[in-house]
């Protein structure tokens, strides 16, 4: 075989690297504009301009260019758009970027704890029993079997291998899982100019590339809330914008429940992005608001969620993007009621904690 070596060329890896990182804030760009191409591409160039990415030799144009050849934008009625692909390359690039090398950690699957049949299969060996599936047959520890059981014995027969010599690999049953991902779209998420969409939006795209990507058994269902609650498809989440919302933690909650009742999952959770107290329920067909500190009505109408969840075995984690007083009472007690998990996420750590979160798959049922 013939090796053909080159000499090492330092401005190439720059060039690669360079791209890359261009890629990454260019995706990011698309999440803060809410998935608008030729805004995103507008505000990359005037970084460009700022900081210097693009020259004579690499000009915008050159950029939009290349994200035509990957088929990740095409051109409708003179306006950019993202494909499948580009969309697909949204959510590997958030993925990427929160998780990095946890999500190629080989722990984190779906575990229960017990072995048997049908799920992935580890070291450990045990004899085989009538029922056991052929393809989990150690042959190598079968036939040194064989040939210990019956050493000197051989005759013009050679190996005889019989059944009290087979031995089967082991295999760990592995739990599906059903997530409802709720996230916030109030007005607060983008109230006194701190950005908490971007990253939440982020953080449900690397969710899903994950579940996508790694455990395809698994299902998940974004819901974003407002005022109203509404299921949104995973290609969506890069359009998902703030609107003049209140908080209505118990319709997203609801939602949720109804979602999660068609899955057939032996887990399911709900996890839940928000940045504000709950503001605002349904009665008697009008939406009652009050933005307020914690109005009981609104407050207890809640919490009957976070119960009628514990119920239905379906544990909640609520990821907090800010300490506002008031919210980190309701979660509190709506944890406490629900038996689940809170955490005061920082935005840039958001999707490790959501990460870890997924991974630990709610192996404690609430009661």
């Amino acid at each position: 075989m013939d090796f053909r070596y080159s000499k090492w060329d330092e401005r190439f890896t720059q060039n690669v690297n360079f791209l890359r990182n261009l890629l990454s804030l260019y995706n990011r760009l698309l999440l803060m504009t809410d998935g608008n191409v030729d805004e995103a591409l507008r505000a990359l160039e005037e970084l460009g301009e700022r900081f210097g990415f693009f020259n004579p030799k690499f000009t915008i144009e050159d950029f939009k260019k290349h994200l035509k050849e990957q088929d990740a934008i095409q051109e409708v009625n003179g306006k950019h758009v993202l494909t499948r692909k580009g969309e697909r390359l949204i959510r590997q690039d958030s993925l990427d970027r929160i998780f990095g090398a946890l999500a190629k950690d080989s722990t984190g699957d779906h575990r229960v704890p017990r072995t048997g049949t049908g799920g992935e299969r580890i070291t450990e060996t045990r004899p085989y029993v009538f029922g056991d599936n052929i393809s989990d047959i150690d042959f190598l520890s079968s036939v040194r079997n064989s040939v210990r059981r019956r050493r000197g014995e051989w005759g013009d027969e050679g190996l005889n291998l019989s059944e009290e010599d087979l031995e089967v690999f082991e295999t760990e049953h592995l739990s599906s899982c059903a997530t409802a991902l709720l996230i916030d779209v109030s007005h607060s998420m983008i109230l006194y100019g701190e950005d908490r969409i971007t990253p939440a939006k982020q953080a449900a795209l690397a969710l899903a590339e994950l579940i996508l990507t790694r455990y395809p058994k698994d299902s998940l269902h974004v819901v974003l809330f407002g005022d109203e609650a509404w299921e949104v498809k995973i290609r969506d989440i890069p359009y998902a914008s703030v609107g003049p919302y209140h908080t209505n933690t118990k319709a997203a909650l609801q939602l949720a429940q109804q979602i999660l009742a068609r899955q057939r999952h032996v887990n399911r959770q709900i996890f839940m992005i928000t940045d504000g107290k709950p503001s605002a329920i349904h009665e008697n067909g009008r939406l009652y608001k009050n933005a307020f500190g914690l109005d009981p009505r609104i407050v207890n109408k809640t919490l009957d969620e976070a119960v009628q969840c514990r119920r239905k075995r379906i544990a909640i984690t609520t990821f907090m993007v800010t300490q506002d007083p008031y919210l980190v009472r309701f979660v509190e007690r709506f944890t406490q009621l629900n038996k689940g998990r809170a955490y005061y996420a920082d935005l840039e750590n958001l999707g490790s904690y959501l990460f870890v979160d997924y991974n630990e798959n709610r192996r404690r049922r609430v009661s």
